[in-house]
């Protein structure tokens, strides 16, 4: 079993006016992150560049979520999410991601952008936190980490085809 990247529990926030903006070739290393990203995360452009992007992900963000962005965007869709990133000093910040593909002159997939903004608190509180704080325990309920996504990923899958909507409608609406 692999460490858990160091957490402190402590929240950190960016400006409403602020936008995070990176964008990644199509394997999701970094290949441009503004300063924005860089302040919040505490990172280096240096430290960043050519790195997974995954090097922000948080522990507690369910896996399903980003199968569910992974799948969305690959195939050519955008999608709005809300994510909990963490900073390099375990810190974490709360986004509401706005992830699409960037496409070549043939309309080939090479890469993704991803912008982020303050998210709404109330959305967070009431819904989004209780809901991957649910499927992050569905998760974790499981020995083997692919058979727990993919349980989770159910789950949300059967949340959202019960409230006949794709995520990004369900995003809209809460």
């Amino acid at each position: 079993m692999t460490k858990s990247p160091y957490v402190t529990g402590k929240e950190a926030f960016f400006g409403d006016n602020e936008i995070i903006v990176s964008k990644t070739d199509l394997k999701g290393h970094i290949t441009y992150a503004n300063d924005v990203f860089l302040k919040i995360a505490g990172y280096t452009e240096a430290e960043v560049l050519g790195r997974p992007h995954n090097l922000i992900r948080h522990p507690d963000m369910p896996r399903c979520v980003y199968k569910l962005l992974w799948d969305t965007i690959s195939s050519g869709a955008e999608i709005f999410a809300y994510v909990q990133n963490r900073c390099k000093n375990g810190d974490h910040y709360w986004v509401l991601a706005h992830v699409t593909p960037s496409f070549d002159a043939n309309k080939t997939i090479v890469g993704y952008h991803s912008n982020r903004r303050v998210p709404d608190r109330q959305t967070l509180e009431r819904v989004i936190i209780p809901l991957y704080r649910d499927l992050k325990k569905r998760e974790d309920a499981f020995d083997n980490r692919k058979d727990g996504m993919n349980a989770a990923f159910d789950d949300i899958t059967a949340l959202l085809q019960g409230k006949g909507v794709a995520y990004d409608e369900f995003i809209a609406t809460i």
